[in-house]
């Protein structure tokens, strides 16, 4: 009987020193990588992102902290970046809105030999930061784009909102659209990225202004709806036009009745997933892209809308 008791309790701790094993084999073989944007994940935009970064981590096999400031505010994201790489994680993944202010924390991270690839914003700066490789959309040539577009289209005069003036990519878009948009006028309206302040400015603009017959949003949910909203209340509907970059549920369907002209589409959802693939890979095999990889622009029009307004509410388009 003891013989038995003595084998059973070995076969169990040997079953247990394996299990033991197994999860801390499983463990060192699931890195770690950390995301620092400048986003909350609460904003409409950057769950999006979030959801995009989260699957990544499940289909790699990955653990993804997503980290932001409470505000847009870039001295507290340079100290989340310096945190980061004070944990040594397999890599890190940041949005860079302001390269010289984010540029000593960052520059820290790759001096500690951590892969850091940059989303979103920041593609100018990238290299001469000794960033891998930026996954977004290159916000001055696809404003240019935005602008020749809507030159075509017969408009003479662009308010192109922006609520966070101060970063670098939504000030390239109103550059670049200015850029495109030649011959017409283009007004910068800065703003918060509080609903009602948003409503009340462009209100107040095109009311003062009554040249302006196209409304540019920044962001779908926060100025492109905002702006949908103020055109109906106002009845300006035939004569001011609204467009917005990125999109919202919401958007898309003013688009799909006709009530704006198009949404411009950067895919948040790949510049959350395909960073985290790329460092997940380069950290088990050593890969990595060799160049940027460019996420958008794509124009959603009056008649794909509807197919993508599904996928929009489930946090993917």
């Amino acid at each position: 009987m003891k013989s038995i008791l003595s084998k059973l309790a070995h076969g169990i701790l040997a079953a247990g020193i394996a299990v033991s094993c197994s999860t801390a084999v499983r463990a060192q073989d699931q890195p770690t990588i950390i995301a620092v944007t400048h986003g909350q994940a609460s904003d409409p935009f950057w769950s999006i992102v979030k959801n995009g970064m989260m699957q990544a981590g499940k289909d790699s096999n990955v653990r993804v902290d997503y980290r932001a400031p409470e505000t847009f505010d870039m001295v507290a994201m340079g100290q989340l970046i310096e945190a980061a790489a004070n944990q040594n994680p397999a890599g890190i993944v940041i949005s860079d809105p302001d390269p010289d202010a984010l540029g000593p924390a960052i520059r820290k991270a790759v001096a500690a030999g951590i892969p850091v690839i940059s989303m979103n914003s920041g593609i100018s700066a990238a290299e001469k930061l000794g960033i891998k490789l930026h996954v977004g959309q290159d916000e001055l040539p696809a404003g240019i784009k935005v602008g020749a577009k809507l030159k075509s289209l017969g408009l003479k005069h662009v308010l192109c909102v922006n609520q966070e003036v101060g970063n670098a990519a939504l000030d390239q878009r109103c550059a670049g659209t200015e850029k495109g948009f030649e011959g017409g006028k283009v007004t910068v309206l800065p703003t918060t990225a509080d609903p009602a302040e948003i409503e009340a400015k462009i209100k107040a603009a095109l009311t003062s202004d009554p040249s302006i017959d196209v409304v540019l949003g920044l962001s779908a949910p926060l100025v492109g709806e905002r702006a949908v909203a103020v055109v109906e209340k106002t009845g300006v509907g035939d004569k001011v036009k609204v467009a917005s970059y990125d999109l919202s549920a919401g958007f898309l369907k003013a688009v799909a009745d006709g009530k704006a002209l198009f949404a411009v589409d950067q895919q948040p959802y790949l510049q959350g997933y395909l960073p985290v693939t790329f460092l997940a890979t380069n950290s088990r095999y050593g890969t990595m892209p060799a160049g940027n990889v460019a996420s958008g622009p794509s124009f959603v029009e009056k008649d794909t809308a509807a197919k993508v307004i599904e996928k929009s509410s489930r946090g993917i388009r």
